[in-house]
């Protein structure tokens, strides 16, 4: 990669930085390393003449992975997404989540945790076995050309909707759902399109909220076993979601669910591909390479760029002194190439040991739930493409969306032989 100090640094908060090439965007995250402080970035409005308030980057291993575990400085209220939720979306879908600290956090993570219960987890871990062998056979009998579509996506949204009890008939229109829920997050949009497609994405989040709400009415009444009956059914402290909740968390799980384990997959098809050394080694002994072949997937792809926090105290870090009200965006993508921490850190190499990486976030409260459950699906759909009779190769480059929210595929094209073993 190019020398980053002989480039000046990119604007964050230009909508043109994120059209960038991948590596060209890394080089610009280099170059912000490079600096004594955070940069501070200046967004502007829908005109481009107003400046509104900025944020500052955090781009360095260290001080993402602090960020993470001061909950109490670097708060997820109101929002870590851009742009934050609007008040009245609050209101009327309730926070996420992802959105909440302290103790309202704490209780609906209880609750969630709890809900995990080792028989829900043992099935679940038998399913994505068993998904992943149906999807590569279906593969292997269709011959599809389109990799996201056919197997990505397949797998992650499948898992999460058998994990949820979400019954077959529901599932098309909930995937077409999550697509208009999902379109734009972290695209920057002239007026008339922030005007449009807010509607449709919330009109997508309404109609999953009624679809999750109805079927938690039905589980409540009948359990069947599944992660909605266990959320909405009363403990013995009487902890359960109510409804509101329930849909807040099923859109959270099946967008941020979905389409991270779904990208991180998709990534893995041409990062393999690319690299054949890697390749070859991995298919040489899977069991052996697997486990870090998929965080190195997950560091080198980094499915969610960036999270915000809102600086709820003055606090002092790497030579800058933060104040209540500030915006920081905790830059994953640029810790996971820290070379203070990776050796060799735009490699990609599947026995990197240790591999400390940021894929699911800093630790602390607000560290992935599903971090586990997007290992096993990883996993195991990698080991039916690669332990079968079959030669993959990727046809092009991913087409990849404009997002400084998430890194994400939209389509990668494909062709495979089956071979005769």
């Amino acid at each position: 990669m190019t020398d980053p100090r002989h480039h000046p640094a990119p604007d964050l908060a230009d909508p043109e930085f994120w059209k960038l090439p991948p590596a060209e965007r890394l080089a610009g995250f280099a170059r912000l390393r490079e600096q004594p402080r955070p940069a501070y970035f200046v967004e502007r409005g829908a005109t481009g003449r107003r400046p509104e308030r900025g944020f500052y980057a955090l781009v360095r291993h260290a001080d993402v992975l602090k960020a993470s575990r001061l909950p109490q400085v670097f708060a997820s209220a109101p929002g870590v997404t851009s742009p934050e939720p609007a008040r009245w979306v609050r209101a009327v879908f309730g926070d996420s989540m992802v959105n909440l600290d302290g103790a309202d956090h704490a209780r609906l993570r209880r609750i969630v945790s709890q809900a995990f219960t080792p028989r829900l987890l043992a099935a679940t871990e038998l399913s994505i076995r068993e998904l992943a062998v149906r999807i590569v056979d279906d593969m292997v009998a269709e011959r599809p050309g389109e990799f996201v579509s056919a197997v990505a996506s397949r797998m992650s949204f499948e898992v999460i909707c058998a994990m949820l009890g979400v019954p077959d008939a529901y599932r098309r229109r909930i995937a077409r759902q999550i697509d208009r829920a999902s379109e734009h997050a972290g695209v920057s949009r002239g007026l008339g399109a922030r005007l449009r497609s807010p509607g449709k994405g919330l009109r997508a989040l309404a109609r999953m909220q009624l679809t999750v709400a109805r079927l938690g009415r039905e589980r409540r009444r009948h359990p069947t076993g599944d992660l909605i009956s266990a959320l909405v059914c009363a403990d013995l402290e009487g902890q359960a979601l109510n409804y509101r909740q329930l849909g807040s968390f099923f859109s959270l799980l099946l967008v941020a669910g979905v389409e991270t384990t779904r990208n991180a997959i998709a990534h893995a098809l041409a990062l393999l591909t690319g690299h054949p050394d890697q390749l070859a080694l991995l298919v040489s002994d899977f069991e052996r390479y697997a486990d870090g072949a998929v965080d190195e997937i997950v560091r080198h792809s980094t499915p969610i760029i960036q999270f915000r926090r809102t600086v709820t105290t003055r606090y002092t870090m790497s030579g800058h002194t933060f104040l209540p009200g500030d915006k920081v965006m905790l830059l994953y993508a640029s810790a996971n190439r820290d070379a203070s921490v990776f050796d060799d850190p735009d490699a990609f190499d599947i026995t990197r040991s240790p591999n400390p990486h940021l894929g699911y976030g800093g630790g602390g409260p607000h560290y992935c739930l599903g971090a586990h459950l997007a290992r096993l699906e990883i996993k195991a759909i990698l080991c039916e493409l690669l332990t079968r009779p079959l030669v993959l190769r990727t046809l092009g480059a991913p087409e990849l969306g404009t997002s400084n929210f998430d890194h994400r595929v939209r389509r990668q094209h494909f062709a495979f032989d089956v071979t005769k073993g």
